[in-house]
């Protein structure tokens, strides 16, 4: 099955466009699980700070599966800030994930040419790489050629890929918005012409775009000159997107928009004795909350037809 059908078919089986992401930030884990490296350094201290991440990403996983979450988004500098044993962790967490029936998206942001993107694509992308995952993102800013080595595993393995287009920092606009058409605009023309022949039963392919909650306003002409992409929608939660913001790139029908929620999802605002105590359960209840919540907002029909309530 291509990527675009397989995301649309996780979305009307849980009924919520929902992708957790996973930003193990050491300062912000609990309590209990900071204190096994606290005041370590070193090869054993990123030893020590990976396993907590482990342990962290496994509750995580097991909160979204409870919750019905389609999707989970582990940013891959978080691990890879731990060396051989973040990257051990992190394998693991995709493993866990994609056992208990969620699709896996890595956020890399990779951008390079030829072999070297082929060598990221089998690292990330491939069934039998280390990794796996079921989507990639992805910087088009060296040029549209360099997605062309990932789409051979789009084909044959039913992977994707999310496509940076308009980007959540404020200083993206002086480069995404910039020319007329702006240069998201041409970026989002030419991800549609790439992603032509992985167009699936859906109508969607498997070359989808990241789309920010804060360019909500642009989210209309975007989707226009890209009908066929799922839109990856950073933003939403702890920096100020809403939920209208993050489905303003659905399609008519109301499906399209794969809505990211991480920090917002998986730490608390401020200290919480409840998360340092408790954080599994706390892990659970905060995400299936924002599950439910987003479902009694936007309704997913098993046929496919959406919108917002």
């Amino acid at each position: 099955m291509l990527f675009g059908d397989r995301l649309a078919a996780a979305v009307r089986e849980t009924g919520v466009p929902l992708c957790v992401g996973l930003d193990p930030h050491l300062a912000r884990l609990p309590a209990a699980l900071r204190a096994g490296f606290a005041g370590r350094s070193g090869r054993a201290g990123r030893a020590a700070a990976a396993a907590a991440v482990a342990d962290w990403g496994a509750a995580v996983v097991a909160a979204c599966a409870a919750a019905r979450v389609p999707a989970v988004k582990p940013q891959l500098a978080f691990y890879e800030q731990l060396g051989a044993a973040g990257m051990e962790a992190l394998e693991d967490t995709v493993a866990a994930a994609r056992a208990a029936g969620l699709l896996v998206v890595a956020d890399a942001k990779r951008g390079d040419i030829a072999s070297t993107a082929a060598a990221y694509a089998a690292a990330l992308l491939d069934p039998d790489g280390p990794l796996g995952a079921d989507a990639l993102t992805l910087s088009p800013y060296m040029g549209l050629d360099t997605l062309e080595p990932y789409l051979p595993v789009c084909r044959a393995a039913g992977r994707g890929l999310f496509v940076l287009v308009r980007t959540t920092n404020p200083g993206s606009a002086a480069i995404q918005a910039a020319g007329a058409p702006a240069l998201a605009r041409r970026v989002a023309e030419g991800l549609e012409a790439i992603g032509a022949d992985t167009i699936g039963e859906s109508g969607f392919s498997a070359v989808g775009a990241v789309v920010g909650a804060s360019a909500a306003a642009e989210a209309g002409a975007l989707r226009a000159a890209m009908p066929h992409a799922w839109f990856l929608v950073p933003g939403v939660g702890e920096q100020g997107g809403g939920l209208a913001e993050g489905l303003a790139g659905a399609r008519a029908d109301g499906l399209g928009a794969l809505v990211v929620q991480a920090r917002s999802a998986t730490f608390p605002s401020a200290a919480n004795a409840e998360y340092d105590e408790s954080w599994p359960g706390w892990l659970r209840t905060r995400i299936s909350h924002l599950a439910n919540d987003m479902r009694a907002h936007h309704s997913v029909s098993a046929a496919g037809g959406a919108g917002l309530r």
